[in-house]
């Protein structure tokens, strides 16, 4: 016999539709890789590489407001592995956090019975990677343990919290959006509640400040530029503030100390250190508002959602011409010198109604060079940023008004690349445009960089449900004789006219037919390729309808109005039978006689005469003549063949009119099988009188009536299966009668109305499926016991509005909520494990692994220096685990792109390219940002030392470390990018508090003309008039004679010991003492001050010693930012120390795989003391990889580790030995 296989493994699973409201603010992209987003009271887990819902998160039983992925910033080991932790909350106020792969919540957390307004997971994970901060309304924040659900400090504020954000460069900070303004937290911390109410200002909307009265015919921009002060600390007088209408607060992660407002026609970029707008997108009158802004961090980018539900990518034009900052401006309205975001490129709207409009945007969070829109009516759709190479250009000046062009990065995973070069992949967005172009510098470092353009490309596209209501019906069920091409076929008509046809195996939509013109209210399956459905339209005055009966084929989609031209002005179809054997068809109408159709010729065999019994419930037998009428034209068959062996003497002895009638059966079977087999069909009338007919053929027979139960009410439905037969009624009584042992069991379930009974499929499978208006019950009709119930509001917050079986142990419902649920036949609403779904496509999600295969798969795509070359099979490595867990891994190493694997395999590929490669495979936030720095630095370190790899292009310098790494840049293009930002301040300002702040600025940058100019503007009438005019004589006249310098010095220690900390700096600056200031800045413990100070003021040794003293301090265990002290290092190119400090925290795989880097680019000098610092390390490498039960790494690394690995590797070599001998 031929072995053939057919999946017909059915998993529970949900398909979603339309979305609430309140699910508006419910979506989230993590650094997992996955998209998570709420649906009603659901939360939908989707891959967007593959377009694929991977979960679906039952438990909540109210609308879910906000979904948050936890952050990865942390060291993954087997004690902390990369898991799938989402935090979900509801309009009830409770917040579950789940491990999405099993589908199990972890954690719930209830408090207060209001709907969370927004929450967010601390960014920083050194000290703790469970701690989740959630406003609680209308005005707590509460600091949750998201592992143990504990609360561990609650602040009350005095507005009601809209939203907040953390700054993303800064723990302490917090900014908190209200109904009256901002809030500004400053010392936020996770031990403790914050102590001070924090820093309350207000925002005077952009429309209403007084700049803005101006009629509005020198355009918008123009406006607009007016708009100076936004921020102030006095509450705005009554008629200037109009109603709070910002959208969105956030600081950008691109540049320090910048936070972004969303207003609907404008978005408004702030300084935080002057409290100044410096920046601002405007939409054109006829352009569409924005509902969303989502920027950057790697470059100064802003991902805009705007109401058509278009997708902009803004990026900041560079200031490559010089500033304009002349005093005497020709044109008082030209627009001074300003941030300037330009539209690179655009998305395609989609079409907004009243149902269907934009709902939320996400990005990716890990390359930022794809993002998803949620519309309201279910579908997601995934939007790519695909970059174009234009070519090498000479370089040539672009006036300020126009955009600059963008270039194409020099460097690729951290390390520069030749021009020449083909294609790099869009791997992220910094991989695909360069740095802007800081000030001061008139073109580009290299002279044929190329242009790129960016669009953006459909790549996945999610459709939900229609709206509800649906009616539901499932193929016929699997048997031995169509198991060759069953497929588990679901068929939803829906209330537009069409039918949806789902794959419940993979749970997609299979097909989508437009069969009818209005509501389907019916389908009955004739055969696995084909179904019938029926459609009624409103009623007329008469009440009479438009009945559409349509029979369809579905591999061609063709379908043929089964009734030809009748179905109009008739009254409404009230249900469809088809006949067990698929012969005959009972359409029944509310105020009219059934009619009797052949299924296979379409014809109508006969229409009810009028004195017809109304008919409440109708079924047909399952019992049917057809063996007989197969043994008959069996037993003619077998005569016709002995009758032309038979000789004609011995023909006259065989009763010649048995003969003559088996032949003409026979040949009548030929003609078109019109034989057709006996079956019947019962039904109820108003009366509850059950009525028996016969068909045959074309003949309809009256059977038995059986009088009416007294027991009963009026009939409503009736199931039959076996020798069983159930009636169901309006009151809620089922009826169990076996016809065989002639013996009738009312049972009163006492919950009204008996809507559907439905028996399962399978042989003796006598489970029964109940549907009522509050739910639905399962029977077991052999022992007439109850199996399971459920009921709206108790154990469920939908209402079911269909249900049927779908295989003979799983039902299927559809609900109000717009989902179809496929149950367990304990209808028990629950998640599944995203390993037991069938999936069509394969995933790249490593988090899916089992935590120790996740690890080694990391491994092996690390770093595989015992192959000759690189090779992306798992199976022939020396890997002892199971078979299945092998495959798993293999299946992901097959899901990754061409081109990921492209780079993988290729040898020129540096391991600290592959490192950051692979950290942004696995969405590893904390290793990411350490190989993207220590790429950077041991690359330009090397390059001092002129140690670099012989064959990587000379032709490119590497570019700075792009300027959201702040403390971490180069001391020059720090500086740069400081006076850039001081010089925009000055352009800016408005006010005497933003003049002085200036001038402050400019000294410590050591601008001191700039700064003079600014002192001697004070106006007389100022109070500070007299001081500044004093500061102004000092600053000019500074000289570096003894006598002064030790005068000025007293002067700011004394300042500084009486609390006047910032003008005693500022006077140390002066006299470039700007080291002693440094010292105190840090004694009054303001590091990131001094950090800054160093940065832009010092040479690179008292730099470096700053820096130091602040690593220190970030290492004590008070403040405990390990992980910022590393960068920190990184940045001076204290190596050794580096690794030193890995390898005290156990990151031994980082340790190790850092020590080979170095080695490789020659930063360390190697002598007895490192060489046993690399020994211990290798050693620990080998014993983790050990652990992991990767032995050709581990041996490799105990050979390396010399004396300390000779142990292990004596211990590796006789495993090795041992099981070569057995």
């Amino acid at each position: 016999m031929m072995q053939f296989s057919v999946n017909i493994k059915l998993s529970a699973r949900t398909l979603t539709g339309t979305l609430n409201g309140q699910n508006r603010g419910a979506v989230d992209w993590g650094w997992q890789g996955l998209i998570a987003h709420g649906c009603h009271s659901l939360v939908l887990i989707i891959d967007p590489y593959t377009s694929q819902t991977i979960q679906v998160l039952e438990r909540h039983k109210a609308n879910v407001v906000k979904v948050k992925w936890a952050r990865e910033n942390y060291h993954h080991n087997i004690g902390s592995p990369y898991s799938l932790r989402l935090a979900s909350a509801d309009t009830v106020g409770k917040i579950i956090v789940w491990d999405v792969a099993t589908g199990a919540a972890r954690c719930e957390i209830q408090e207060y019975t209001k709907p969370i307004q927004e929450m967010e997971w601390l960014w920083n994970q050194d000290a703790s990677r469970d701690l989740l901060l959630a406003v609680h309304p209308p005005n707590y924040i509460v600091l949750w343990n998201a592992d143990t659900g504990t609360k561990l400090w609650k602040k009350s504020y005095a507005e009601n919290i809209l939203s907040f954000s953390f700054d993303p460069f800064e723990l302490s900070n917090l900014a908190l959006l209200t109904s009256e303004g901002i809030v500004f937290v400053s010392d936020f911390s996770p031990s403790k509640a914050p102590s001070s109410s924090g820093k309350k200002v207000y925002i005077s909307s952009p429309h209403s400040s007084p700049a803005n009265t101006k009629p509005a015919a020198t355009g918008a921009k123009k406006a607009l530029n007016k708009v100076k002060i936004l921020i102030t600390n006095e509450k705005p007088n009554a008629e200037s503030v109009t109603l709070n209408d910002c959208l969105q607060l956030s600081y950008l992660p691109s540049k320090r100390n910048h936070m972004l407002l969303l207003y609907p026609r404008e978005i408004l970029i702030l300084d935080l250190e002057v409290n100044q707008t410096v920046g601002i997108v405007a939409i054109e009158r006829t352009g569409a508002p924005f509902l969303q802004v989502i920027p950057c961090r790697q470059r100064d980018a802003l991902f805009c959602l705007h109401e058509n539900g278009c997708i902009t990518l803004r990026i900041r034009r560079s200031n490559s011409n010089s500033l304009a900052l002349s005093s005497e401006e020709s044109d008082p309205d030209q627009p001074v010198q300003e941030l300037t975001y330009d539209l690179r490129c655009q998305c395609d709207a989609i079409r907004v109604t009243k149902t269907v409009r934009p709902f939320n945007m996400v990005c990716c969070p890990v390359n930022e060079n794809s993002a998803a829109l949620i519309v309201s009516d279910g579908r997601v759709m995934m939007w790519e940023l695909k970059s174009n190479l234009l070519g090498p250009k000479p370089y040539y000046s672009y006036s300020s008004s126009t955009a600059s062009p963008l270039y194409c990065p020099v460097s690729f995973c951290g390390i520069p690349v030749g021009t020449q070069q083909k294609k790099l992949p869009d791997l992220s967005l910094d991989n695909m445009i360069g740095q802007s172009i800081t000030v001061g510098e008139e073109q580009p470092r290299v002279p044929h960089q190329q242009e790129v353009q960016l669009k953006f490309l459909l790549t996945g596209l999610l459709s939900g449900l229609p709206l509800p209501p649906f009616v539901i019906r499932m193929c016929p069920p699997l048997t031995t004789k169509n198991i060759k091409n069953y497929q588990p076929l679901l068929a939803v008509g829906t209330s537009n006219g069409s039918v949806l046809v789902y794959h419940l195996t993979s749970g997609l939509l299979h097909k989508e037919l437009s069969i009818h013109s209005c509501e389907v209210k019916g389908i009955e399956w004739v055969s696995l390729p084909s179904f019938l459905s029926f459609a009624t339209s409103t009623p007329n005055n008469l009440g009479l309808v438009r009945n559409e009966l349509q029979l369809v084929d579905l591999p061609t989609g063709r379908s043929i109005a089964f009734r030809g031209e009748r179905g109009n002005d008739e009254p409404p179809i009230e249900m469809i039978k088809v006949s067990h054997l698929k012969q005959f068809l009972v359409v029944v109408f509310r105020d009219k006689p059934l009619e009797l159709w052949d299924v296979r010729t379409c014809t109508l065999l006969r229409e009810m005469t009028k004195n017809f019994p109304a008919v409440t419930a109708l079924e047909w037998s399952p019992s049917h003549n057809l063996k007989s009428l197969r043994r008959k034209q069996l037993a003619a068959r077998e005569a016709m063949a002995r009758q032309t062996v038979v000789s004609d003497a011995e023909a006259s002895n065989v009763e010649s009119p048995m003969i003559s009638l088996l032949q003409e059966a026979e040949s009548k079977a030929e003609i078109g099988q019109t034989i057709s087999a006996r079956e019947h069909f019962i039904f109820t009338d108003n009366d509850g009188q059950i009525f028996h007919l016969t068909v045959e053929g074309n003949l309809v027979k009256d059977g038995a009536r059986i009088p009416p139960d007294g027991s009963m009410g009026s009939i409503t439905c009736i199931a039959w299966k076996g020798d069983i037969l159930v009636l169901g009624d309006i009151d809620g009584n089922v009826n169990f009668w076996d016809l065989k042992a002639r013996l009738s069991r009312g049972v009163p379930t006492h919950r009204g109305w008996v809507k559907k009974i439905r028996f399962a499929p399978g042989k003796g499978n006598q489970k029964l499926l109940v549907m009522f208006n509050d739910g639905a019950e399962v029977w077991d009709t052999k022992e007439i016991q109850m199996v399971s119930s459920m009921r709206t509001g108790r154990n469920v917050n939908y209402k079911v509005l269909d249900v049927d079986w779908c295989s003979s142990d799983k039902v299927v419902l559809a609900s109000d909520d717009g989902c179809i649920r496929i149950l367990e036949m304990a209808m028990k609403s629950a998640s599944y494990r995203i390993d037991e779904q069938d999936l069509t496509d394969l995933l790249w999600c490593p988090y899916l692994l089992l935590p120790r295969s996740c690890l080694v798969l990391k491994a092996f795509l690390l770093h595989q220096p015992w192959n000759e070359q690189y090779s992306l099979n798992i199976m022939q490595i020396r890997y002892s685990e199971s078979e299945e867990v092998k495959l798993l891994m293999q299946e992901q190493l097959n899901s990754m792109s061409n081109d990921i694997q492209y780079l993988l395999l290729d040898p020129e590929f540096q391991l600290l390219q592959r490192c950051l490669l692979v950290a942004r495979l696995f969405g590893d936030e904390s290793e990411l940002q350490f190989w993207t720095v220590a790429a950077h630095y041991l690359y330009s370190f090397s390059k001092g030392k002129e140690l670099v790899i012989p064959n990587t292009v000379q032709e490119n310098q590497a570019s700075p470390l792009d300027i959201c790494y702040d403390i971490l840049c180069e001391n020059s293009y720090f500086q740069k990018s400081q006076i850039e930002r001081v010089n925009l301040q000055e352009a800016k300002r408005t006010t005497y508090d933003h003049t002085r702040k200036c001038a402050d600025q400019l000294l410590l940058l050591g601008q001191t003309d700039r700064a003079v100019q600014l002192l001697l503007e004070t106006s007389a009438e100022n109070p500070s008039y007299y001081c500044d005019s004093l500061k102004a004589c000092l600053v000019t006249t500074i000289t570096s004679s003894g006598p002064s310098q030790s005068t000025i010095k007293l002067v700011a220690t004394n300042m500084i010991a009486n609390g006047k900390l910032a003008e005693g700096v500022q006077l140390l600056c002066l006299i470039d003492k700007a080291a002693d200031a440094c010292r105190y800045l840090q004694t009054y413990g303001d590091w990131n001050r001094a950090a800054w100070l160093a940065k832009v003021r010092l040479n690179t040794e008292e730099c470096a010693d700053v820096l130091k003293r602040w690593i220190d301090h970030l290492c004590s265990p008070q403040v405990n930012q390990k992980s910022k002290a590393i960068l920190v290092l990184l940045s001076l190119g204290s190596f050794r120390k580096v690794a030193e400090m890995l390898y005290s925290m156990r990151y031994f795989d980082r340790a190790a795989l850092f020590l080979e880097a170095c080695r490789k680019y020659g930063v360390f000098e190697i002598n007895e003391n490192t060489k046993k610092f690399y020994n211990a390390v290798y050693a620990d490498y080998a014993r983790y990889l050990k652990m992991l039960n990767l032995k050709e790494g581990a041996i490799l690394f105990s050979t390396k580790a010399g004396d300390a690995g000779a142990e292990l590797l004596k211990e590796l070599q006789q495993s090795n030995k041992d099981k070569a001998a057995s």
